[in-house]
């Protein structure tokens, strides 16, 4: 168990189901390389084993699209660009894919949205956890994980993407994973950096609040 902050830390795997990772209509989807969805399934299935291995805490996120979850406008939009939902409760696209959640890790739902905070119970749970580290993996990160990451930063969350683990689905992989660098604070990572096991440590309010006119400029977003 050694680097990691098993009281501090958790793993959070998005979306990791078979509607999004597996069958024709995804590689579709994946773009011009769907090797990178591969290799980020992969990467999920390593980083649960190693999390499990070093004491973090694991917490999965599932998506549910039943229409009766869609809202007014997520119905709209599934119109006008011909959408089918996905990961219908019950159904084969719903279930987990390459890893399952053991007997004593939980499992929040979302219901026809992206950000895993509007899942019921998952905040509460972290608070009551102690948790203030989320290490993020699965599907996909422009989406679901991106939209999880936003709400964690706003939230006072310490945030790490595990880049072995996740990929883009409609913007370009590493100017997203600046952009969340630059505005969120995230580390970006991969599953074998120390590092991303271990909740970064708070600085003194008097070391963060006059940063430098260089840094200042750097962290300007674009």
């Amino acid at each position: 168990m050694s680097g990691g902050d098993p009281g501090r830390t958790a793993l959070v795997v998005v979306d990791l189901q078979n509607d999004f990772c597996a069958g024709p209509a995804v590689l579709a989807r994946s773009g011009k390389d769907p090797a990178a969805l591969e290799r980020a399934v992969v990467g999920c299935v390593r980083a649960v084993a190693l999390a499990r291995e070093r004491g973090v805490e694991v917490v999965f996120v599932r998506f549910a699209g039943d229409p009766e979850h869609q809202g007014p406008s997520w119905r709209s939009r599934d119109r006008a660009l011909g959408k089918r939902p996905k990961c219908l409760e019950g159904s084969w696209g719903a279930r987990f894919h390459a890893v399952v959640p053991a007997p004593d890790e939980r499992v929040f739902t979302k219901r026809a949205c992206f950000d895993a905070f509007l899942s019921d119970g998952f905040e509460a749970y972290l608070g009551a956890r102690g948790v203030s580290h989320l290490v993020l993996a699965g599907l996909y990160a422009d989406v679901c994980v991106d939209s999880t990451a936003r709400t964690a930063f706003q939230k006072g969350f310490h945030v790490t993407v595990l880049t072995d683990c996740t990929t883009a689905l409609h913007l370009p992989y590493d100017s997203l994973l600046r952009f969340m660098r630059v505005v969120y604070g995230a580390r970006t990572t991969t599953t074998d950096d120390p590092r991303a096991w271990t909740a970064p440590v708070d600085r003194p309010e008097e070391e963060t609040c006059a940063p430098s006119p260089d840094r200042t400029r750097a962290a300007r977003p674009d």
